[in-house]
């Protein structure tokens, strides 16, 4: 859309009027002169496609120079290739972690009558109104075997495994790609992690971020998409291995059209808002910097970085035209989660981008957890106006507006 803007604004600049419709001597010629006017899109190394050699703007017959060209029905050519290329623009939605009950080390930490389904329920319909959904998967899934894991403290320690029957219920909401690198796959160790990756196998589900499952591809609607995710933490991809993760996006990037890359990091809790732009420890851990990840995967080709890990909202950022965002917070979660305060809302980012991943737009649905968990839309829409002011305060100097509607657009 800014692109059409900017068309627009090229013809009202300069007065033209273009209210008759593209003549048809005019759309023939778009090849020859269109790269030469405007190289920002059709790339500085479409200039010289003459056989001489000779600047193309050039060779357009009776124009010797540039404001030749610069007729009301070139421009309004140009605005009408630019609303052609963002037609059809794709909807990907992320949210953050989901752990929907364990029944360790009680089952009186499953929702009534281990009965998921009314968790979710009441935002199917944000869920289902994408072209594709991801989450954080918050735990295993590990109905036999596995060692829970040792907690020392456990005010700062928590053990999640879900009952099998529960990925009914994230599939049921409509999730088609799911992160599992995070530190609550260590759970139930490696027997944990096994289970886990053959019960989402077996579903048809794709997911990624354990090291024996780092990256996958696949199809929908017409669309090859690639993703990868990573964690700081033991069993999944390394994500202060910035140089690999950048290796697997640019493999991925060359195999798929659109590139999702997660990460699971940073500090936790209402103390850790802001994204900080170096290494971050938590609890005597460093955790990496999940600035320079971002950065470094964008520059190897995501289109899309979806974070989680503080459990509260963090900002977002348009970097080279992808969007980035840092923390989805505590999007679906029943008990042993701290939901008070900014723990307790979260948002639902929908992601407009072109075909290539290219951000055109952005919608924020804010939720927020009741009770003992499960989201609900927030109607006081507390999560966007927190992602507004966090993303304002951390990110001033870029285009990316978050507006007091919840949408993300370039000014």
């Amino acid at each position: 859309m800014r692109l059409v803007m900017i068309g627009l604004a090229l013809l009202v600049s300069l007065g033209g009027q273009a209210q008759e419709p593209v003549p048809d001597t005019i759309l023939p010629s778009l090849p020859i002169f269109l790269p030469a006017l405007f190289p920002e899109i059709w790339g500085s190394d479409t200039l010289s496609e003459t056989t001489d050699q000779e600047p193309v703007r050039d060779s357009i017959p009776g124009s010797d120079t540039l404001d030749a060209a610069l007729s009301d029905s070139v421009l309004w050519a140009y605005f009408y290739r630019i609303a052609e290329l963002e037609q059809d623009p794709l909807c990907i939605i992320g949210t953050g972690d989901i752990m929907l009950g364990t029944n360790y080390p009680s089952e009186s930490y499953l929702p009534p009558g281990s009965d998921c389904s009314p968790l979710l329920r009441p935002v199917h319909h944000v869920l289902q109104s994408g072209d594709l959904l991801f989450g954080n998967l918050e735990g295993v899934f590990c109905a036999e075997g596995g060692t829970p894991k040792n907690c020392k403290d456990p005010t700062l320690c928590y053990v999640f495994r879900m009952p099998d029957h529960f990925l009914s219920c994230v599939l049921e909401a409509g999730y088609d790609v799911l992160s599992v690198a995070n530190n609550h796959v260590n759970d139930f160790g490696a027997v944990g992690r096994a289970y886990t990756a053959a019960l989402l196998d077996s579903s048809g589900v794709a997911y990624a971020g354990f090291i024996t499952h780092p990256w996958t591809l696949f199809e929908k609607g017409g669309v090859s998409y690639g993703f990868a995710a990573f964690a700081p933490n033991r069993g999944t991809m390394d994500l202060k291995d910035y140089g690999a993760a950048a290796e697997i996006t640019s493999m991925l990037d060359s195999l798929a059209d659109v590139v999702i890359i997660s990460f699971h990091g940073g500090g936790e809790g209402r103390d850790h808002q802001h994204v900080v732009r170096g290494d971050e420890e938590y609890l005597g851990y460093n955790r990496g910097s999940v600035y320079r990840f971002a950065h470094a995967v964008v520059d190897a080709g995501a289109d899309v970085v979806f974070g989680h890990g503080p459990h509260v909202t963090r900002a977002v950022e348009l970097y080279e035209e992808r969007l980035i965002c840092y923390s989805l917070g505590n999007f679906a979660t029943y008990r042993r989660f701290n939901l008070k305060g900014p723990n307790g809302i979260a948002p639902i980012v929908k992601v407009m981008t072109d075909r290539e991943g290219r951000f055109l737009s952005g919608e924020v649905v804010p939720v927020y957890q009741p009770g003992q968990g499960g989201p609900r839309v927030d109607p006081a829409g507390r999560a966007v106006t927190l992602l507004k002011e966090l993303t304002e305060e951390d990110f001033p100097e870029q285009d990316l507006v978050v507006d007091s509607d919840g949408i993300l657009w370039i000014r």
